[in-house]
């Protein structure tokens, strides 16, 4: 009878381990299904929500050759950025998220909320993207001539860029950020303009990107405040800088600098002059101030500049860096000036430039002199 006893209960053992099997395995299933169901859900959620065509990695990786070296064009917080080529000989840039970097996540979310709701000629294109677990990338028009900044700060290649097209880059991405600030259906602030995120196409067509760091805001509302200030020193207004407050008039104060660049082929940060130890737009307010404004162009321009679209130019980009909000233009205002020839304001003084003080060793008897530099950071009040 014991043995009988025993072999009832573990056959009824048996049964009961294969059944509790047989539902984990179940409910591993199901729960299996449930995730893909949930993830192809998402993924098919994105691409209505944004209308993004999603690429095949097998596309991307045949137009990069594999995502060569040789097809690299550069690398920034995103990850690596290389150039490919389409089946059908379309060119694109493939933006590959680094899976080591925290920011290059949040960029990539910025990069598909924002930019693929906004279609505007002086805005960079993308194109579609790839989102397989933590491989995510992002696919753009390809510009062959690059960034902005590549022409401007290179003594040879800004030869190639005389006064209408520079005007023409100036008119351009002022319109690209009136579109953002005004005519788009979110109003966004870029909050990284600058040289090297402002590209240029085949005909030297300026288009702004890089919205890793935009931000939007609803309804009426011109700007917010944020704890997280980013950016790039020489392009960041005052009250970005210092408080954290962003708004469509910080974007104006990073076009103003951008604008003072283009005229000078000289940059804001790090600019060095002979005279004094201001930055470029202490410079351009100091001789806008001596009636002597044509001096900041680039000589190289000389021949071919119009003087009163130079004058204006450098104006309006004073009026821009202003330092308080109020008193700079909307980027409405900013169009309308560059294209016509009614009387500007008067440009206050600027809200945010830089004095070196520069002081000598004072043993200069030493075969390897040294020099300490010390950066003040000025904050002028508007008289």
């Amino acid at each position: 009878m014991v043995v009988v006893s025993e072999a009832r209960s573990n056959r009824k053992k048996a049964e009961i381990l294969a059944v509790s099997f047989s539902l984990l395995m179940a409910m591993i299933l199901l729960g299996l299904i449930l995730f893909l169901y949930i993830w192809k859900k998402k993924k098919l959620k994105l691409q209505d929500e944004f209308e993004l065509p999603m690429f095949q990695l097998s596309t991307i990786t045949r137009a990069t050759n594999n995502f060569s070296v040789n097809n690299k064009l550069g690398e920034g917080g995103f990850g690596p950025v290389y150039k490919g080529v389409l089946e059908e000989g379309q060119e694109i840039a493939v933006k590959r998220l680094s899976r080591t970097s925290m920011q290059g996540l949040d960029e990539f979310k910025n990069e598909v909320i924002y930019i693929a709701k906004l279609q505007h000629r002086n805005l960079v294109r993308l194109l579609g993207c790839y989102i397989q677990r933590e491989e995510k990338m992002l696919i753009y028009e390809y510009m062959p001539n690059k960034s902005l900044d590549s022409y401007i700060f290179d003594q040879t290649k800004s030869r190639s860029l005389d006064w209408t097209k520079r005007y023409d880059i100036i008119n351009g991405i002022a319109r690209g950020l009136l579109y953002l600030h005004q005519d788009s259906r979110l109003r966004i602030i870029h909050r990284d303009l600058k040289a090297s995120n402002v590209l240029l196409d085949t005909d030297m067509n300026p288009k702004i990107s890089d919205f890793g760091m935009a931000r939007s805001v609803a309804g009426n509302e011109m700007g917010a405040k944020t704890c997280n200030v980013v950016g790039t020193h020489g392009y960041m207004s005052p009250e970005y800088a210092v408080d954290g407050i962003f708004s469509v008039k910080s974007d104006v104060f990073s076009f103003g600098v951008l604008l003072l660049e283009i005229v000078s082929s000289k940059r804001n940060r790090g600019f060095v002059h002979e005279d004094h130890n201001l930055n470029l737009i202490g410079h351009a307010w100091k001789l806008y101030k001596e009636d002597r404004s044509l001096e900041l162009i680039d000589e190289q321009l000389a021949d071919s500049c119009h003087v009163s679209q130079v004058l204006r130019s450098i104006e309006v980009g004073l009026l821009c860096v202003q330092q308080w909000p109020e008193d700079r233009p909307n980027m409405s205002s900013v169009v309308q000036m560059l294209g016509n020839e009614n009387l500007l304001p008067e440009a206050k003084e600027p809200g945010f430039f830089m004095e070196r003080k520069v002081r000598e060793a004072e043993n200069s008897g030493l075969q390897t002199g040294s020099s300490k530099n010390g950066v003040t950071i000025t904050l002028l009040e508007p008289r």
